[in-house]
C-alpha cells in the first residue's frame, strides 16, 4: 500500500480479522482484530494518509477499530451495511467475500464520501452504554413475562424470581442513568428542557440525549429523516404509491412512540393533531407516526432555540 492523494480505505470487520482495501490503488491488508493488529493497522494507514476510512457497523466489533483510528487522527466513519450492499449491487458486484467487501467499502467511501461525525466522549459513551443496557433489560423482562403467561407449574416460580430480579435491576439502572445525566451540566439543562413537554419523561429524555446528539442542530426534515419518521415518496409516472418511513434510529423511534402514547392523551398540541388525523380517515398507525414526527420537530426547535415549552407558540418552525 503506497501513499497517494485522495486515498479512500474500506475495512471489513469480523470477530477475528480486519480485511482492508483501498482506492484508487487496489491493495490488500489483513490483520488480526486484536491490540497488535490494531497497532499494525494504524501504522500502515498513517503511512498511507487516507482522506477517509469507512467501516460497516458490525454489532460492536467495529468500535475498538474506530477508537484506534480516531486516536491516531484518522478520519473514519461507520456506515450501515445495507448501504454498502446496495452500492455493491448497483455496481454489479454480486459476489461477497471479506476481500471483495473491503474493496467495495473503499469504493463506497470514494463515491459517497459519508460525513465524518465526532465520536462520543467518555461521558457520552457511558450514557449510551447505560441506555443500551436498559433496553436489553426491558426486552428480557418482556420475554420472561410472556413466558410466565403460558408457563408450566414446574418453572413458574423460577420465572417469577427472574422477573423480580429484572425489575429490581431495571430500577437500579434507571438510577444510574439519572445520575449520569445529573453529573453533566449540559445534559442536566437539556434534560430539564425536554421534560417540560407533556409525554416526554426521564427515559425518553435520556435516550434522546444519548442516541440523538444531533437534536437541535439539524433542520426539521433532516432530524426526521435521521430518526426515520420522515415518509418517503414512492411515485413513478402516473403511479403514486404509499409514502412510508424507512431506516433511521430504531431505539429513538421506540421511545418516541412511548412518548406519543402519553402525548395523544395529555399534550395540548399533539392530542388535537392526532384527533384531526383520525377524523380525516387516516389509519391509527399513520397518525401515530405523524405525531412522532411532530413531537420530534417540536423538541428539535426547543433545543435549537433554547426555548421553554409553550403550547401557544410556534415551536415547530
Amino acid at each position: 500500500m503506497t501513499a497517494a492523494s485522495e486515498v479512500f480505505v474500506g475495512i471489513d470487520v469480523s470477530k477475528d480479522e480486519l480485511e482492508v482495501g483501498s482506492v484508487p490503488q487496489t491493495s490488500r491488508l489483513r490483520v488480526a482484530r486484536d491490540d497488535a493488529g490494531l497497532v499494525q493497522l494504524v501504522e500502515r494507514l498513517k503511512a498511507l494518509g487516507p482522506s477517509l476510512v469507512v467501516l460497516e457497523a458490525s454489532g460492536g466489533y467495529e468500535m475498538p477499530v474506530v477508537l484506534a483510528l480516531a486516536g491516531a487522527g484518522l478520519a473514519c466513519v461507520v456506515v450501515n451495511a445495507r448501504q454498502v450492499r446496495d452500492f455493491a449491487k448497483a455496481s454489479g458486484k454480486l459476489a461477497k467475500t471479506d476481500r471483495i467487501d473491503a474493496q467495495v467499502i473503499a469504493e463506497f467511501a470514494q463515491a459517497i464520501r459519508p460525513q465524518v461525525r465526532a465520536l462520543p466522549d467518555a461521558a457520552a459513551a457511558h450514557l449510551i452504554a447505560l441506555v443500551a443496557r436498559r433496553r436489553q433489560l426491558v426486552e428480557m423482562l418482556t420475554a420472561e413475562q410472556n413466558r410466565l403467561t403460558l408457563s408450566h407449574a414446574a418453572v413458574r416460580e423460577d420465572l417469577k424470581q427472574n422477573i423480580a430480579w429484572l425489575k429490581s435491576r431495571l430500577q437500579d439502572l434507571d438510577g444510574e442513568v439519572a445520575r449520569a445525566v445529573r453529573e453533566s451540566p449540559l445534559w442536566r439543562e437539556n434534560d430539564k428542557l425536554l421534560q417540560q413537554v407533556p409525554g416526554v419523561g426521564r427515559v425518553v429524555s435520556a435516550v434522546l440525549l444519548a442516541l440523538l446528539p444531533e437534536l437541535g442542530q439539524l433542520s426539521p426534515k433532516q432530524i426526521a429523516a435521521l430518526v426515520g419518521v420522515c415518509p418517503f415518496n414512492r411515485d413513478s409516472g402516473r403511479w403514486h404509491g404509499k409514502r412510508s418511513i424507512f431506516g433511521g434510529r430504531a431505539p429513538v423511534r421506540t421511545v418516541l412512540y412511548m412518548a406519543i402514547v402519553s402525548a395523544i392523551r395529555w399534550n395540548p398540541l399533539i392530542k388535537p393533531f392526532y384527533q384531526r388525523l383520525l377524523a380525516a380517515g387516516k389509519p391509527k398507525k399513520l397518525a401515530m407516526t405523524a405525531c412522532m414526527r411532530k413531537l420530534l420537530v417540536i423538541l428539535n426547535a426547543m433545543m435549537r432555540d433554547r426555548t421553554d415549552w409553550n403550547p401557544n407558540g410556534v415551536l415547530a418552525a
